[in-house]
């Protein structure tokens, strides 16, 4: 009897040893299969040391943000796609569309210049879109405004130049401390917007009138100034520079303009079965382009609100 009872006792211990085991087991595979789903156990992970290998970009305070775009290898994309020279109205059109496109959705960018193949965008000194990191503000310009490029391409060149290849442009992030440093780097991209556009003005109308080569125009131009690229220009083909279109001579200036919409709207009266015109006025921002000088102060005056203080 006594054998009995203690055999019985043994035979209930290991059942529940086991049970216990079986819920360890159970419990830790449990736990297991959670910690391998959840994303924060991940993130958390033996390997997140790797993000000590990223670079600080973080652009410095109270400094605007520059991020100038250039087409890569352009003189071969205007050639394979049929470029008029020596200025395309498509390719500046379709140009200032896609910087269009980058300032509608980054609406910090205060103001936007073009000419030729190259864009810069002006972001606000107290921007802090994307933590001001230089990469991400650098990579979604560039990312931005090349999609829109392919997405608009068939607006401007219609079904008669298709596009053959994708097009690319590479980016630069420079910052700018003050009001005078900023005016001075647009002055600059302006300036070598007339500089290019007068030499290849001469250079087209030598070759595609004159009936000289590549190569004989380039000799000829060679060690020339403004005046004289202007005396040729008049006296060879009868063209006054200074009557050439705006666009091609001062590029193309985009910012933010207020502008004030009048819509009429029919409001039913209260206690009454008729109805009332009623005329509403709101005040919305839009994008426009000036092609206008702004080395000099006028433009500035007359847009005050581009640039931000100094005092800041």
């Amino acid at each position: 009897m006594l054998k009995h009872l203690a055999h019985h006792l043994r035979a209930s211990l290991f059942s529940a040893r086991c049970s216990r085991a079986a819920d360890a087991v159970a419990k830790s595979a449990f736990e297991g299969s959670v910690s391998f789903s959840s994303s924060t156990a991940m993130a958390k992970s033996k390997f997140e040391y790797v993000r000590n290998f990223e670079t600080d970009d973080t652009c410095l305070r109270n400094c605007y943000i520059v991020v100038r775009l250039d087409g890569r290898n352009f003189h071969r994309f205007a050639e394979q796609h049929n470029f008029v020279k020596p200025n395309d109205d498509r390719a500046l059109g379709l140009m200032t569309r896609s910087a269009r496109s980058v300032m509608e959705e980054l609406e910090d960018i205060v103001i936007a210049y073009g000419q030729s193949d190259e864009y810069s965008f002006v972001f606000k000194r107290s921007s802090n879109w994307f933590k001001r990191r230089a990469s991400k503000l650098m990579t979604h310009v560039a990312s931005q405004f090349s999609s829109a490029y392919v997405f608009y391409w068939k607006d401007y060149f219609g079904e008669e130049q298709l596009l053959l290849y994708p097009p690319g442009f590479d980016g630069r992030v420079v910052l700018y401390p003050s009001n005078r440093n900023l005016r001075d780097y647009l002055s600059w991209r302006q300036a070598d917007c007339h500089i290019n556009n007068l030499y290849n003005t001469v250079f087209w109308n030598l070759v595609q009138k004159g009936g000289l080569t590549t190569s004989e125009a380039e000799e000829k131009l060679k060690g020339t100034l403004a005046a004289d690229k202007n005396e040729i220009l008049f006296s060879e083909f009868n063209i006054n520079y200074n009557n050439e279109p705006l666009i091609y001579k001062k590029g193309t200036v985009l910012i933010w303009d207020k502008v004030n919409e009048t819509t009429t709207k029919h409001v039913k009266l209260p206690n009454e079965d008729s109805e009332k015109e009623v005329t509403v006025t709101r005040t919305r921002n839009i994008i426009t382009a000036h092609h206008c000088d702004f080395i000099g102060d006028e433009f500035w005056e007359e847009h005050p609100n581009i640039l931000e203080d100094d005092c800041c």
